[in-house]
């Protein structure tokens, strides 16, 4: 009885969108196992389904334990993971990647993600902070202690020269600050910063820096070089048209590079076509949706910011992605919540949802205060 009991706290909404997503990402995975391989469609299947049991088994855990017991482990444990990967992470090769941002398990040899699952832990300790700071936000003596938490984690990812997954984590961090009652003029303050800074940065840049800034937005500059794997994309996606080349059809996506992870959103749609394109990002602003009205409704300050967290990782991955397979954004590298093959970034999804299934699961069980 307690078993059955145990699938009632689970978010029905959240639920299905993650499913359609997985369901969509297995079946691209399948339809071009012959180019992917085999052991891309295990791997994906079987972290769909490690991913779908550590979901029950957070829905089910009390977020507040998480949080108040384990603040200090989740926010050192990520500082120093981060700083192993830095020094012995690898390069990414053969991993369409050129950071280092990948860390080999010893003995059994694969290849993880470590960004990937900090997020959660950052998230976490991140809201935990942001409460016990109160209504008192705005003070600079409050601020700078959350300034350089999170100053920790995302200068440790910048290091290591992922810039698409920094960019993840400033989204985090700007939502969440924002959500917890920041005043607009320090982010008006931070916009105009930026701008004033952006012609110096420029001259400090070397030629080719600035060359692969220009021709990530003008991708037709360079159709050979820079820009040909963002066109290529976009030569998928408008291939596919209406309704797609079918489950086994196109053949644009082989030429592409990081088909069937950065780029798996171009191959959903040359299968199946704008249909199915829009059902991936329809299932992701539903899943965004949902976790906003969710935060809404939290029992408590740090489960309403674990929500706008994990919104936002969902918010932003979607748009760089998105934006990045139809060229109008230089190319980085970032992957799709739960489409992207790759178990490092399924399970990491998962994982994230799971905690916020648990904020929905105490809310129906306290009510709001």
């Amino acid at each position: 009885m307690k078993f059955v009991e145990s699938f009632k706290k689970l978010d029905l909404i959240l639920l299905i969108c993650t499913l359609i997503l997985s369901v969509i990402s297995i079946l691209t995975i399948f339809g071009a196992v012959d180019n992917f391989g085999r052991s891309k469609l295990v791997m994906q299947i079987a972290m769909t389904l490690v991913g779908l049991l550590a979901l029950w088994a957070l829905a089910n855990l009390d977020y507040r334990f998480l949080i108040d017991r384990f603040f200090w482990v989740f926010l050192i444990g990520s500082a120093i993971l981060l700083l192993i990967t830095l020094i012995f992470g690898s390069t990414g090769e053969n991993r369409e990647t050129a950071n280092t941002s990948w860390l080999t398990i010893p003995i059994i040899g694969i290849a993880v993600q470590p960004s990937e699952f900090v997020k959660l832990a950052f998230i976490c300790t991140f809201a935990k902070h942001l409460e016990s700071v109160g209504g008192e936000v705005n003070r600079p003596k409050k601020l700078l202690p959350l300034l350089l938490h999170a100053g920790l984690i995302v200068g440790l990812i910048l290091i290591s020269g992922d810039l698409g997954v920094a960019l993840v984590y400033l989204g985090i961090v700007l939502l969440m600050l924002y959500a917890a009652g920041l005043s607009v003029w320090y982010f008006v303050g931070l916009l105009g910063t930026i701008a004033a800074s952006a012609p110096i940065l420029w001259t400090m840049l070397a030629p080719y820096q600035r060359e692969r800034i220009i021709y990530g937005f003008r991708p037709e500059l360079d159709p050979e070089g820079v820009g040909r794997q963002a066109l290529v994309s976009r030569g998928c996606i408008a291939d596919g048209g209406l309704f797609g080349k079918g489950l086994f059809g196109g053949g644009h996506y082989e030429d592409l590079a990081a088909s069937h992870t950065d780029f798996i959103y171009a191959t959903v749609c040359e299968k199946f076509g704008f249909i199915g394109g829009f059902l991936v990002v329809a299932a992701l602003v539903v899943l965004a949706l949902r976790l906003l009205w969710i935060a809404h409704r939290a029992n408590d300050v740090a489960g309403k910011l674990i929500c706008f967290g994990t919104a936002a990782v969902l918010i932003v991955q979607t748009v760089e992605n998105l934006w990045m397979c139809l060229a109008l954004v230089p190319v980085v590298g970032i992957t799709l919540p739960f489409m992207s093959c790759g178990g490092s970034s399924v399970l990491a999804s998962y994982l994230l949802l799971g905690v916020a299934h648990s904020v929905a699961a105490r809310e129906k069980r306290f009510g709001r205060r």
